[in-house]
């Protein structure tokens, strides 16, 4: 009898153990009753709060979703421009549940994977018509705040085609509840935000671009360099013909003092020897004698009655 009553108490304890549950903060919780949503009277879906609930035991289970904004970080993706041109396109999203039970259902469970795939297929699609009717000056100037606002726009609204987004006209809707069948909100989600990291282009345009780019920047600077040493040379030019011109100055002045010391240095003699032409004569051969006996190597032959040795015979 006391195992039984133990055997039913640990029972009792396990089905009220069971029916408690603690919805954390930042999160919301769903009741799953034989595979449906729980709903009250009003055919609206219950969503729990953070805190303590209670629900029926074994028969009723308990999903926790994430009523916090989350970050959907795309991949850069090439886009095509208005004018044909491709671009490469980094971007994030920022979401978050709107509706828990349409989000329960349509993700299969509430996984986010599933959830961030849709949005990411659908944003893909809606930003690439988008890019499609704008060139890259708008879409690199002001007009990218324009752009991921018509983006978000469309993604939470949805819209009547895929070509073009007008968001006044009224495309198809969801019979229930009054939501375009093509918009996140018919899944449960608002699209909070949608930014554009940044804009490059493709690698083979940047790599044609910037070899072109090289290439008249090479080319100024040959003609720079050509300039340059054409400078270099006429002022080189000039250096050269300025010293040319001042040499040959120089010279010409050296050549007329050097005559004029000359021509003075002829009239000193000449008024030198008209004063004593004998005592001249003296003083040049000893000048003579000077310049001939100065080595102790020298030998001289001549004859004794030599004019040149006159003053030597005869002081």
């Amino acid at each position: 009898m006391g195992k039984v009553l133990l055997a039913t108490g640990l029972i009792a304890l396990m089905i009220l153990f069971n029916a408690w549950f603690i919805i954390p903060e930042g999160g919301r919780g769903i009741v799953v009753r034989f595979g449906k949503v729980l709903r009250d009277e009003q055919n609206i879906p219950v969503v729990y709060e953070p805190g303590l609930h209670v629900k029926w035991p074994l028969v009723s289970t308990v999903k926790i979703l994430d009523a916090r904004i989350q970050t959907l970080d795309n991949q850069a993706d090439r886009f095509v421009t208005k004018e044909k041109k491709d671009l490469v396109v980094d971007s994030y999203i920022k979401w978050r549940i709107s509706d828990f039970s349409r989000y329960y259902l349509a993700t299969g469970g509430g996984e986010t994977s599933r959830a961030e795939l849709l949005l990411k297929r659908k944003f893909s699609d809606r930003l690439r018509s988008e890019m499609g009717r704008l060139d890259v000056r708008d879409i690199v100037t002001d007009s990218r705040g324009r752009l991921t606002t018509d983006v978000r726009d469309a993604l939470n609204k949805g819209s009547a085609g895929t070509e073009q987004l007008d968001l006044d006209e009224e495309g198809p809707v969801d019979s229930v509840d009054g939501l375009h069948n093509n918009s996140m909100a018919a899944l449960g989600i608002a699209v909070v935000d949608v930014r554009i990291k940044q804009i490059n282009l493709p690698t083979e345009v940047s790599e044609a671009i910037f070899n072109r780019m090289r290439a008249e920047r090479e080319s100024v600077a040959r003609s720079q360099r050509s300039q340059g040493q054409e400078e270099a040379e006429k002022l080189r030019a000039q250096a050269d013909y300025g010293v040319t011109k001042t040499l040959s100055e120089a010279q010409k002045q050296a050549l007329i003092i050097r005559g004029e010391g000359d021509a003075e240095a002829a009239n000193i003699f000449a008024r030198t020897y008209s004063q004593d032409p004998d005592f001249f004569a003296f003083l040049r051969s000893l000048s003579a004698y000077e310049k001939s006996f100065v080595s102790n190597n020298s030998l001289l032959f001549m004859d004794s009655n030599s004019e040149f040795l006159r003053f030597m015979k005869s002081p």
